[in-house]
């Protein structure tokens, strides 16, 4: 069964494992193994451990986290949608967009963005996201990686 819950500090030595499993695994080929391996580096005490502190959640199967994702609330921005490389193409990472936009509808914002890996954004664009220009991601770290900046409209209901 598959169940989505709010993460805790204690859960981001696994959030951050998940992380590092599905960039190396679903972004060969979109960015060079240099880059791969930049970001990649560090630790979970590195800055997700602060994270967990945001609307950060865990896709579990029968209580075993396989994935995640976060919302920014004061940037109206999602994050973070990583799948484990073991349970890909099982529909997980819709099930985490999903939510992360019914919980943004009902905190009350009309629109949310995201800055897409060059290899996720036709997934994105399947659910409603627009945008076509590349541009630069320039993470917390000093990385500068290549993405897509996004945006989907909401409809409150």
């Amino acid at each position: 069964m598959f169940e989505i819950r709010r993460a805790n500090h204690s859960d981001s030595q696994t959030a951050f494992t998940i992380r590092l499993l599905a960039i190396r695994h679903q972004c060969i080929g979109a960015y060079s193994e240099a880059q791969l391996l930049a970001w990649t580096a560090g630790a979970a005490e590195d800055g997700y451990y602060s994270l967990m502190e945001k609307h950060f959640y865990l896709g579990c199967i029968e209580g075993e986290p396989v994935a995640t994702g976060m919302l920014d609330f004061e940037n109206g921005e999602i994050g973070a949608i990583f799948v484990h490389p073991g349970y890909v193409h099982r529909g997980i990472g819709r099930k985490v967009l999903d939510h992360l936009e019914c919980l943004a509808r009902n905190l009350g914002l009309k629109e949310v963005k995201l800055d897409a890996t060059l290899n996720a954004a036709d997934f994105y664009r399947r659910y409603g996201f627009t945008g076509e220009e590349t541009a630069i991601y320039h993470s917390p770290s000093g990385l500068q990686l290549a993405c897509v900046p996004m945006v989907k409209r909401l409809i409150l209901v």
